[in-house]
């Protein structure tokens, strides 16, 4: 196993009862606060109603910045970072899911900054040391954003998607009550499970060389959790095991708990959905997950994909290992699409091959010599070969 250092000092409020925290938590970091929120979905479930009482009970102003979508958009985050340095903002509480936090740390981020447009800072590349302090209020389980130092920005004008991250960006609170997620659609809840399950298989179990068996099983455990409980809380929804298992798990899978994190090439791939069509997230790993895996099955990355199988989705462990990465990718398969009941198609989703080669080369941009590293690395035209599987 490689050295590593293990740093994560968000502290979490887990559990039905932990809003009455807020007020004593925001006071640590100031007075005045940016509200950062989304649709009308915390109004309709009474979040949004308890939040600002108990700020206006506990004397402190806020303002502000609703509307929030999914992909967290440059525009968005430059009206925040507006906001932020004409209203004095000190604290900024997000209360929502991926999008709303990404964009909260990006608001945090370039408020401090010399800069007033996030892409700016985007473009620099430099690690964010400094920003201004974060509280979240989660209320869907997918993206991990709540506990770590990372943030995508969509740039609406340029199709591209692109990673903000540095230990300026990690929340210093976050709230998570797994029945703030109960109003959660059914399609909302399968995307947000297979991010959870993704965010592992993608950026610690295909995308490094750990093979230190206590952190391969604990990845394994967090994708275990996905697989059962996903398919329970998008049947059930208000199956509060199911939603805290869940919330829980997405919390740990981007923590750093699990390993020392890469940018894996699924994510790599599908963010330039994202830029380029605006797709949900965890839809567009769903689609590309199971492709990118029968793309890079050989005999050499047939042991890892068929340990896949095994630990995660029950497979029999006496099987060979290219039999068993072969089963390993129709379980994926059918976890997304028979289970999950996901579109399984880019066609599907109105998506032609048009935009393809010029996607593939922003989604290796960031890598050296335009290769995304892995179990196996791919160019360009893996990309484009990729998406084209996809259709």
């Amino acid at each position: 196993m490689n050295d590593f250092i293990f740093y994560n000092p968000c502290k979490v409020y887990f559990g039905k009862s932990q809003l009455k925290h807020l007020p004593e938590e925001l006071l640590h970091y100031g007075k005045m606060v940016l509200l950062v929120y989304g649709g009308g979905s915390i109004k309709k479930n009474g979040l949004y109603e308890a939040v600002t009482r108990l700020m206006m009970e506990n004397g402190f102003p806020w303002v502000e910045l609703a509307g929030v979508q999914a992909n967290p958009r440059h525009t968005v985050i430059n009206k925040g970072t507006a906001i932020c340095r004409e209203k004095g903002v000190e604290v900024i509480l997000a209360v929502g899911g991926g999008s709303v936090i990404d964009s909260a740390k990006g608001i945090a981020a370039t408020a401090v900054s010399e800069y007033s447009d996030v892409w700016e800072l985007v473009k620099v590349s430099a690690s964010v040391e400094k920003a201004l302090p974060i509280i979240v209020l989660l209320t869907s389980a997918a993206t991990g954003s709540e506990m770590n130092t990372w943030s995508m920005v969509s740039n609406v004008e340029t199709n591209e998607k692109k990673c903000l991250g540095g230990p300026g960006l990690l929340p210093k609170v976050a709230f998570e009550n797994p029945e703030a997620s109960f109003s959660l659609s059914k399609y909302q809840t399968a995307c947000g499970g297979f991010d959870i399950l993704n965010h592992v298989l993608d950026n610690y179990y295909f995308a490094g060389d750990s093979t230190f068996e206590i952190t391969l099983e604990l990845q394994e455990a967090v994708m275990r959790t996905a697989a059962k409980f996903t398919p329970i809380a998008v049947e059930n929804p208000n199956n509060y095991e199911a939603r805290a298992n869940l919330m829980w798990a997405s919390s740990l899978a981007l923590s750093n708990i699990l390993g020392d994190m890469h940018h894996g090439a699924c994510h790599a791939i599908a963010h330039e959905l994202s830029a380029y069509y605006d797709i949900t997230h965890g839809h567009s790993l769903a689609i590309i997950t199971p492709r990118w895996l029968q793309y890079i099955m050989d005999e050499k990355t047939a042991p890892a994909i068929s340990r896949l199988g095994k630990k995660v989705f029950g497979l029999d462990v006496e099987l060979d290992p290219i039999v068993g990465a072969q089963k390993s990718i129709e379980a994926v398969n059918q976890f997304c699409f028979q289970i999950l009941r996901l579109q399984s198609t880019l066609t599907e989703l109105g998506i032609s091959d048009e935009s393809f080669e010029e996607m593939a080369h922003h989604a290796c941009a960031s890598f050296p010599n335009l290769t995304i590293p892995g179990l196996r690395s791919l160019t360009p035209q893996d990309v484009k070969s990729i998406y084209k599987m996809c259709l």
